[in-house]
C-alpha cells in the first residue's frame, strides 16, 4: 500500500492549511510594502499602510453599524479610492460584498437590494437619487428591512455630500485602526454577490467565494507577465465582476492602483503620461476610444502599456490600429460568472513574431487558451458534451471547469443544476476550436444569425464591417426576412467626420465575405451601450421587432 496509507500525523492543522482568501495580500503588503504607493485618486495618495488602516477603520466601522459575519452590504460607486477601500473593508468585516451597476433602473436596484438582502449601502452623492428612489420603491412594495444609506462624497468632483445620510470619511474616521480582520473560517465562504446584466428577464445573482478570487489574483500576473510594481489604471467598472478581481490583485504584487472616476481618451492617455500606467484593462470600445481620440487629447509616453481587453472579441482592424500606438493587446474572455477572464490569447512568440501584421491581429482577436487557475476550458457539443472536432469550422458551446467559477446562482438551484450540467459549467457563447487548442467565439447562442439555414457569425460580419476607414463601432443582429427566415442586419456607429453610404458599406462588406454573410440593411446611428462598454445587442433587436 505504500506510506501514503498510514495519514496519522498528517493533518491539517493552523500551521499548514490557511483558507486562502485575497484579504491575505492587503495584510502583507501592510508589512512588506508599508512605504510603498498604494492608491492614487486626483491628489490623493496613499502608502499601504496608510490604505491597511484606513482599510481596518472601515471594517471596524461597519461591524459597529451592526453589520455581522455574512451580511451583505452593497456599493453603488464609481472607480473612486473608497471603493477600492471598500472591496477590502466589506469582506473584512466578515461580509459579503456586493457592488451595484451605477447604470442600472431604479427597479432593477430595488430588486437586487431586496434579492441580496443589503443591510447597508455605500453611495456616491452622484448616485444617491438613484439609492434613494429604490429604497424609496421597497418600502412602497411593503418591503420590512430596506439597506441604510452611507453617502461617499466627492467634493473634488463637483459632488460635496448632502448632510441627508452618515458621511463615509465621518464613518472611517471614527473607526479603529486596530480591528482585527474576520479571516473566512472555510476557503468555500461567499466572498461577493454580483448580478448578471439581466437584459433577458430578472438580474441572477452570482455568488462568489474567497478560494476562487484568491486564485484569480495569482493566475493573472503569470497570464499578463507581470513582475513586481505595476502601475495599474481601474477603467473596469470595480462593480463588473470586481474589477476582474484586479483591485484584489494588485497588494500582491506591491503595485499602484491610480482610480479612473470617468472613463475618457484623454483620462487614460494623461494617466498613462503623468502616473506611469503600465497596465488596464477595458472593452474593445475603450480601445476605440483610445485609437479615435483628437490630437489635443493625445499624450507622448514611453514605455509600452499591456491591456487585457474582454467583452467582446475585438475586431482585426481595431488591434491593428492601437498597437502601434504603444499598446500591447491581449484578449481575455470569461463571464460574471467565472470572476472576470479565464481565457488569454496566449501568444506563441517564436512562432508568430515575424508574422505580417494583418496575421498577427487575427491570432490575437481570438478567445484563447485557460489560464493558469482554471482547470479545463474548451468547446464541446451543448448536449451530449462531447468535444468538438478541433478543426477551426466545427462549433459547439464554451464549456468550463476550474476553481474560478462562481458557488452558484443566490436563491435559484435550478439555474444553477442547469447552468452546471454535465459537470461543466455552460457558458452560452458559441466557439470553434483551432488544431493548436484556441478557441475563437463565433456568437453568442442568441446572437447566431440563421439566414436560409446557413449559420451566420455577428462577429465575423463585424469584423469586416470595422475594416472600413469611416467605421468606429457597429453591431449586427437578426432581421426578420420573409423569403430568408432571418438576415444580418448592421447598426454602425461612424467616426466623427467620417461619412459612407448604406450601399458602400454593403458592398465593401461583399468584397470579404459570402453574399449570405453580406448585410441586407444598415442603419447609422449611436449605438446603446452598458457601463462597461458592451454594446446592449437586446435593445436594437427590439428596436427591427417594433419596426415589423
Amino acid at each position: 500500500m505504500g506510506w501514503m496509507a498510514d495519514e496519522t500525523g498528517l493533518e491539517k492543522c493552523a500551521a499548514n492549511f490557511v483558507p486562502l482568501t485575497p484579504l491575505s495580500h492587503l495584510r502583507r503588503a501592510a508589512r512588506v510594502f508599508p512605504n510603498r504607493e498604494a492608491l492614487v485618486y486626483g491628489k490623493r495618495r496613499l502608502t499601504y499602510a496608510a490604505y491597511f488602516e484606513r482599510v481596518s477603520r472601515l471594517a471596524s466601522a461597519l461591524a459597529q453599524q451592526g453589520i455581522v459575519p455574512g451580511d451583505v452590504v452593497a456599493t453603488l460607486l464609481p472607480n473612486v479610492l473608497p471603493h477600492v477601500e471598500a472591496s477590502f473593508a466589506i469582506p473584512a468585516c466578515g461580509a459579503v460584498l456586493n457592488t451595484i451597476n451605477t447604470r442600472l433602473d431604479v427597479d432593477t436596484v430595488a430588486f437586487i437590494f431586496a434579492h441580496g438582502q443589503a443591510r447597508a449601502v455605500l453611495v456616491d452623492t452622484q448616485f444617491l437619487p438613484l439609492a434613494e428612489q429604490a429604497i424609496a420603491q421597497m418600502k412602497a412594495d411593503g418591503a420590512s428591512a430596506t439597506p441604510k444609506i452611507i453617502e461617499v462624497a466627492d467634493p473634488d468632483a463637483g459632488f460635496p455630500a448632502t448632510g441627508r445620510h452618515p458621511e463615509y470619511e465621518s464613518l472611517v474616521a471614527g473607526g479603529d485602526a486596530d480591528f482585527d480582520w474576520i479571516m473566512p473560517q472555510d476557503e468555500w465562504e461567499s466572498l461577493a454577490l454580483n448580478y448578471t446584466s439581466g437584459t433577458t428577464g430578472r438580474p441572477k445573482g452570482v455568488v462568489y467565494h474567497h478560494r476562487g478570487a484568491y486564485l484569480m489574483t495569482m493566475g493573472t500576473p503569470i497570464s499578463w507577465g507581470m513582475t513586481l510594481y505595476p502601475r495599474y489604471l481601474t477603467i473596469v467598472p470595480l462593480f463588473h465582476c470586481n474589477n476582474w478581481n484586479h483591485s484584489w490583485m494588485m497588494p500582491a504584487l506591491g503595485g499602484t492602483i491610480i482610480c479612473c472616476r470617468d472613463v475618457t481618451a484623454k483620462a487614460i492617455y494623461d494617466a498613462i503620461a503623468d502616473e506611469g500606467v503600465t497596465h488596464f484593462g477595458g472593452a474593445p470600445i475603450v480601445l476605440n476610444m483610445i485609437v479615435n481620440a483628437p490630437d489635443k487629447d493625445r499624450r507622448p509616453f514611453d514605455h509600452v502599456v499591456d491591456v487585457f481587453t474582454a467583452g467582446a472579441p475585438p475586431a482585426a482592424a481595431t488591434l491593428a490600429a492601437i498597437e502601434p500606438l504603444g499598446f500591447n493587446i491581449t484578449q481575455v474572455y470569461g463571464l460574471t460568472e467565472t470572476y472576470g477572464h479565464i481565457t488569454e490569447c496566449l501568444w506563441n512568440g517564436p512562432e508568430w513574431n515575424d508574422l505580417p501584421q494583418s496575421e498577427k491581429s487575427s491570432l490575437k482577436a481570438r478567445t484563447g487558451v485557460a489560464m493558469p487557475q482554471m482547470e479545463d476550458i474548451t468547446v464541446l457539443t451543448s448536449d451530449t458534451m462531447e468535444q468538438v472536432a478541433m478543426d477551426g469550422e466545427t462549433i459547439g458551446e464554451i464549456m468550463i471547469r476550474g476553481n474560478s467559477v462562481m458557488k452558484g446562482y443566490l436563491k435559484n438551484p435550478d439555474a444553477t443544476r442547469e447552468a452546471f450540467k454535465g459537470g461543466y459549467f455552460h457558458s452560452g457563447d458559441i466557439a470553434h476550436q483551432t488544431p493548436d487548442g484556441y478557441i475563437r467565439i463565433t456568437d453568442r447562442a442568441k446572437d447566431i444569425i440563421i439566414s436560409g439555414g446557413e449559420n451566420v457569425s455577428s462577429v465575423e460580419v463585424e469584423g469586416a464591417l470595422m475594416h472600413h476607414p469611416a467605421v468606429s463601432l457597429c453591431a449586427v443582429v437578426a432581421k426578420p426576412d420573409d423569403t430568408w427566415g432571418e438576415v444580418p442586419c448592421a447598426f454602425v456607429e461612424l467616426k466623427d467626420g467620417a461619412n459612407v453610404t448604406e450601399d458602400e458599406l454593403i458592398a465593401f462588406v461583399r468584397e470579404r465575405l459570402a453574399g449570405f454573410k453580406t448585410p441586407k440593411k444598415i442603419e447609422f446611428c449611436e449605438l446603446p451601450k452598458t457601463s462597461t462598454g458592451k454594446i446592449q445587442k437586446f435593445e436594437l433587436r427590439d428596436r427591427l421587432r417594433n419596426k415589423n
